[in-house]
């Protein structure tokens, strides 16, 4: 499912913003759940919103070429493609960037309640630094701390010093250090395993202007 902007022009090339859904869920309950459409199509992404299918890493290749999909229909730049998503959606936008046929994919990724641990992704090879904001709750008890573990492995990955944090908005910190291009942030929230947290507007802005966040 497609969302565009009210003032949507076939002939710009805008951003793309991918939202993966949550075990379960439909394209629509997800974008009810992330509250994403109005804010992002305002800041003039196209929003795609997928259905939720079984991960596995031809799942995930899968729903990495949905963003080349989009491009034969609608103008969007598939060089600034952003995906986020929450818990089995967070995981698909988290691996979309680690796996070896989609990394060059995403552009930005902001994973929210992500079913990835520090350990899984030691499996994987970093890719070039690339912007990545990890939103996790603290009362997540599906997945109790994996969010601070994965944004200490992309903090490496993006040549962060992985000692040194400092505040941002809301509940994110900010690596300090980073490698260009390489913005990495970790936002704990209050929030349990089944809570979006209430991060659009930073969200938006981190994929917008990640330089702002280095």
């Amino acid at each position: 499912m497609v969302r565009t902007p009210s003032n949507y022009d076939p002939t710009f090339a805008h951003p793309l913003l991918m939202v993966y859904a949550p075990a379960g869920q439909s394209r629509w309950t997800s974008e009810r759940l992330t509250g994403l459409t109005t804010a992002a199509t305002g800041a003039g992404f196209v929003v795609a919103y997928t259905d939720h299918k079984q991960l596995n890493i031809s799942t995930i290749e899968q729903l990495g070429a949905i963003p080349g999909l989009v491009a034969k229909e609608w103008c969007v730049d598939e060089s600034r493609v952003s995906a986020t998503g929450h818990s089995d959606g967070g995981t698909a936008s988290l691996m979309l960037a680690v796996i070896e046929k989609t990394k060059t994919v995403p552009a930005t990724i902001a994973p929210s309640a992500a079913g990835v641990t520090g350990k899984d992704l030691e499996a994987y090879q970093c890719r070039a630094p690339i912007p990545v904001m990890i939103m996790h709750g603290k009362n997540d008890k599906l997945f109790p701390g994996w969010g601070a573990q994965t944004s200490a492995w992309w903090a490496g990955c993006n040549h962060c010093d992985v000692a040194k944090m400092k505040p941002v908005e809301g509940d994110c910190r900010m690596f300090q250090g980073c490698a260009s291009g390489g913005a990495t942030l970790y936002c704990e929230g209050a929030g349990s395993h089944r809570d979006w947290p209430n991060l659009n507007r930073v969200m938006l802005e981190f994929f917008t202007h990640p330089e702002k966040f280095q």
